[in-house]
């Protein structure tokens, strides 16, 4: 049986890539029916770049666009702009260290669609930061019916991301999110109607989207905010507040210190209310 990843140094992970291997030669060692894939994967590779590309490849490929092509697509991205696999690591230790259900970086890299569909898009993005907009709109589409996972190419995502389940998220071209955010399934980040331009959320540093959240408008949510799970924002949260409800409202400021990374969905027994 896989064992939860060790910590080391008073609570710091060891180095992702190096901790990675090691589970995939435990996998390998313990499940031999696994073993085929863990060295596809993670074992044949000296960095994660190459692991990364490979499995992305793996999961988009489809008779338009071969498997190969996309890899060479993914190593043109990570060759051209070596921050989007920092941002890779950065994301998977973000789900090990927030998902109690994740026992170490193999499972995310193997099976966690909300991580397979993040890596997806930081090259949908890149793509369409390139000009290459067709192309990217292809990512998106396969991205969506693979994961159910919808995230336009043209929206920004900050580092330390984790997309808890990811069934059913939905970000629009405009949006902005910061880094260290946590979102679970079925959050929206979309406009509030037909018009053109800058029309979807910013979602600061730290932020917690609770399951079914939908954030609606070119709106500001503050650092270290939170929404609750099933709210409808649909004006500005200030940083360090939890907005609940449907409209939501402010409902206690502060709230806890750092609410992506305690994945704290509880709210205070001493309740404010502001409107906002």
């Amino acid at each position: 049986m896989v064992q939860h990843l060790e910590l080391i140094d008073g609570g710091a992970t060891p180095p992702v890539w190096a901790a990675m291997r090691n589970e995939a030669q435990h996998i390998a060692k313990v499940e031999p029916s696994l073993a085929s894939i863990v060295n596809a994967v993670i074992l044949r590779h000296d960095y994660l770049c190459d692991a990364l590309s490979y499995q992305l490849a793996r999961k988009l490929g489809d008779q338009e666009l071969r498997a190969m092509s996309l890899r060479e697509i993914a190593d043109e991205a990570y060759s051209a702009d070596p921050s989007i696999v920092d941002k890779a690591e950065a994301d998977l230790r973000a789900t090990f260290e927030r998902d109690p259900a994740c026992k170490g970086y193999v499972q995310p890299m193997l099976y966690f669609k909300g991580f397979l569909a993040l890596q997806s898009h930081r090259v949908a993005h890149w793509l369409w930061g390139q000009g290459r907009e067709t192309l990217a709109f292809y990512l998106q589409s396969r991205v969506s019916e693979l994961f159910q996972v919808d995230i336009h190419p043209g929206a920004s995502i900050g580092k330390g991301a984790f997309f808890d389940h990811g069934t059913g998220i939905v970000i629009g071209e405009t949006a902005r999110v910061g880094d260290d955010v946590s979102m679970l399934h079925g959050v929206t980040l979309g406009g509030t109607g037909a018009e053109r331009g800058d029309r979807h959320p910013k979602i600061g540093n730290g932020v917690l989207l609770g399951a079914g959240a939908k954030v609606l408008g070119n709106i500001t949510i503050g650092d270290y905010a939170k929404v609750a799970s099933g709210s409808v924002v649909l004006k500005p949260v200030p940083a360090h507040c939890t907005a609940a409800g449907v409209p939501a409202r402010l409902i206690n400021c502060p709230t806890c210190d750092e609410p992506s990374k305690t994945m704290d969905h509880t709210l205070a027994d001493t309740v404010y209310d502001y409107v906002i």
